[in-house]
């Protein structure tokens, strides 16, 4: 598994990222309600902290003591405690499921449709977050099932949106500009006055 990631500005961190399922996975996680930085930059703290990112052994601790790690100074989200068990919870999932590696989630699909469906049977992977990885795995990393732009949804597209489409420092900032503007465009609707 190799991919094109450029996403937390350091390299050993995109490095794992590009090349270890499990981390893509915990990262995608972790990327809600922080900067895409901070999430992506995580599955990297905790290799440091625990000295590896086996899921197999994260699952095999006691989750309380999982969340301690996670909660470690600097904290490696900005609710620690609550992503820790959903991350415990997915370590758990991929060993029951798939051999305990992240990249046994989308080896061997034969369809857009099927990948979807296997992400969204993974602690925190709701609608939207599987759609993303989805295009992450088509776009970055040439996992491209029949029909994975469709199962993707709009980030399967050309539009500069999500992290899917961050490759580079440039890439990074059109992405931000996206959301920046998809947020602004979102409030002005909730603020117009109805009727």
């Amino acid at each position: 598994m190799t991919g094109t990631l450029y996403i937390t500005g350091k390299p050993d961190a995109d490095r794992l990222l590009n090349t270890d399922g499990t981390a893509l996975l915990i990262g995608m996680l972790l990327d809600q309600q922080v900067p895409m930085e901070w999430a992506f930059t995580g599955p990297a703290t905790l290799q440091a902290r625990l000295g590896h990112l086996d899921a197999s052994k994260i699952a095999a601790m006691d989750q309380e003591e999982f969340v301690a790690v996670c909660r470690a100074k600097p904290a490696i989200h900005r609710f620690p405690a609550s992503l820790g068990r959903r991350i415990h919870d997915l370590c758990s999932a991929l060993v029951q499921r798939f051999d305990g590696h992240g990249e046994e989630v989308w080896a061997g699909v034969t369809s857009g449709d099927e990948l979807y469906d296997r992400l969204r049977t993974l602690p925190g992977y709701g609608d939207e977050k599987a759609k993303i990885f989805v295009a992450i795995l088509g776009k970055r990393f040439g996992v491209q099932p029949n029909g994975w732009q469709e199962a993707a949804g709009k980030f399967g597209d050309d539009s500069p949106r999500s992290v899917a489409d961050v490759t580079d420092p440039a890439s990074l900032g059109k992405v931000r500009e996206w959301k920046k503007a998809a947020k602004a465009a979102k409030r002005d609707k909730q603020d117009r006055p109805v009727g």
